[in-house]
């Protein structure tokens, strides 16, 4: 089942709980599939802020944007929860024998690589989100510019959730970590800048 399946008040409790997941990492994706939620709305609206055509054009970009980002969010969400689950059973396999800890050395390097690729990819598709959630408040309905920019604030949280799983899980992995790390710092610097021109005080 996916955590998205379960009722509001359960998921919740899921994350409340001392269970390794899910975590900030599938928190971080739900965050950003909101933020799509919310700016696909504003995009979709039939107001926009002057009613000129080429605003029509941009908030139906903007929609398209927003809703291809939330199907990989939502999908992220489950996926980064089972990378994790995948990191904590490489690190409970034998290591009684040398070929045991090479194996077990190996399965975990494979696994922290796959824990850091995730969040890069929640990251790029908040960033998705936030160019959204920046069209949507430039050029949507004003009455509903406070629902732009939480979509954006949402994002951005998403972004920086994301990133900073991507830091904890590269740090692991020695030079290995270091793309994933560069890939996360560049992620993160462009995502302030569409926050900003959304209109988030940061």
């Amino acid at each position: 089942m996916s955590l998205l399946d379960l009722a509001a008040g359960e998921l919740l409790e899921r994350f409340a709980s001392t269970d390794p997941t899910p975590g900030g990492g599938s928190a971080a994706a739900l965050s950003g599939a909101t933020a799509a939620a919310l700016v696909a709305m504003v995009c979709g609206m039939p107001k926009t802020r002057t009613g000129s055509a080429e605003e029509r054009a941009r908030l139906d970009t903007g929609l398209g944007w927003a809703r291809e980002a939330r199907g990989r969010l939502e999908r992220l969400v489950d996926e980064d929860s089972a990378a994790y689950d995948a990191v904590m059973a490489a690190y409970r396999l034998p290591k009684q024998t040398d070929p045991e800890k090479a194996s077990r050395k190996e399965a975990i390097a494979v696994a922290l690589a796959r824990a850091s690729e995730v969040p890069i990819r929640t990251a790029e598709a908040c960033l998705v989100v936030l160019r959204a959630a920046t069209e949507a408040a430039a050029h949507g309905n004003p009455n509903a510019l406070s629902d732009a920019r939480t979509g954006a604030a949402m994002a951005w949280a998403g972004l920086i959730g994301a990133a900073e799983n991507v830091r904890v899980n590269a740090a692991s992995q020695g030079e290995a970590g270091r793309a994933f790390l560069e890939k996360a710092e560049a992620l993160a610097h462009e995502g302030r800048a569409q926050a900003l021109a959304a209109g988030i005080p940061l």
